[in-house]
């Protein structure tokens, strides 16, 4: 598939929105949030950033971008209308809680309800994000149980790390906890992005031409001559190619800068002080960004759709 940059900017930004939302949400329901009403408005405001740039950017891949408003009447049948309207209602304990900490409340049943709502509905929001994709039959590399895995543990992981950058920016004591949530997730999203690329090399396509054609049963189907001369549409959009050794190498790089430094920089964080901290935090963010960016490209660039089957491609 065509790797759009506006889908991964969106995939990845609103995902790493939700994530910083949903632990916000889960410190604050421990009770091991300092109160400090700046701390939460900033990371508050960081989530409502990205989630709303994610939304944003998402609208440029549409043909037509003001009509984006009518796929939220497809909810019942459609995965992508389902996520527009979990997105726009993920931003009402969004706000509640943005107007509980800038008032000063200090209610502790309605600081839970608002925790419980905003990590639900930031939850449901990632997996319809994801099932766009995995409901796909007609994508191998999408219609499997590690789609929607790696979109939701992305989403925690990315969401972590910004959440630890913040917490040593402002030495709060629980900061060593918050790291902690971000060292599991950046193990766990690892363990599924090698799991998911091992799948994709190893598990066998069930769809070629001749299935695809339907004269595969007599004996083996060849393409005698391919239905285009030239591009078009679907190969620009669903036949896009990359080499394998440029694949494998993209592979090792999503894995250091999106997973392997940020566990080094966050481990070097929690031991060093003062600037040394932040400034591995800050880097661990940074290397954090860059190799999901580079995981999410990978996402689209190796799927491939079985239309290419009936272009010469020899499986799908």
């Amino acid at each position: 598939m065509h790797p759009a940059k506006s889908v991964i900017f969106f995939t990845t930004a609103s995902g790493a929105g939700y994530g910083l939302l949903i632990w916000f949400a889960f410190f604050s329901l421990l009770d091991r949030l300092p109160q400090d009403r700046d701390f939460a408005l900033v990371v508050l405001g960081v989530s409502f950033t990205l989630v709303t740039a994610g939304l944003l950017s998402s609208t440029a891949h549409l043909g037509h971008p003001e009509r984006a408003w009518r796929a939220l009447s497809q909810w019942k049948t459609s995965w992508l209308s389902r996520e527009g309207v979990a997105a726009i209602l993920a931003y009402l304990p969004m706000a509640a809680y943005a107007y509980v900490w800038f008032m000063g409340m200090a209610d502790r049943q309605t600081v839970v309800v608002i925790a419980a709502a905003s990590i639900v509905l930031a939850l449901v929001t990632i997996y319809c994000t994801a099932m766009i994709y995995a409901s796909l039959k007609t994508i191998r590399a999408w219609h499997n149980g590690y789609t929607v895995a790696g979109y939701l543990v992305l989403g925690l992981m990315t969401g972590a790390v910004l959440l630890t950058f913040f917490a040593h920016l402002r030495q709060y004591g629980m900061r060593d906890e918050i790291a902690a949530a971000a060292l599991m997730s950046l193990a766990l999203g690892l363990v599924i992005k090698q799991t998911y690329w091992r799948f994709l090399e190893n598990a066998a396509s069930p769809s070629d031409i001749g299935t695809a054609t339907g004269l595969g049963r007599p004996g083996k189907t060849t393409l005698l001559e391919g239905p285009h001369t030239e591009s078009n549409y679907l190969m620009d959009e669903m036949g896009f190619r990359i080499a394998r050794k440029h694949a494998d190498k993209l592979r090792v790089y999503s894995s250091l800068m999106g997973f392997v430094l940020p566990i080094a920089l966050i481990v070097g964080a929690v031991f060093l002080s003062g600037v040394g901290e932040v400034l591995c935090a800050l880097a661990a963010v940074a290397f954090s960004a860059t190799g999901v960016l580079l995981e999410r490209w990978l996402f689209f660039a190796e799927a491939r759709h079985v239309v290419t089957l009936y272009y010469g491609a020899a499986q799908a």
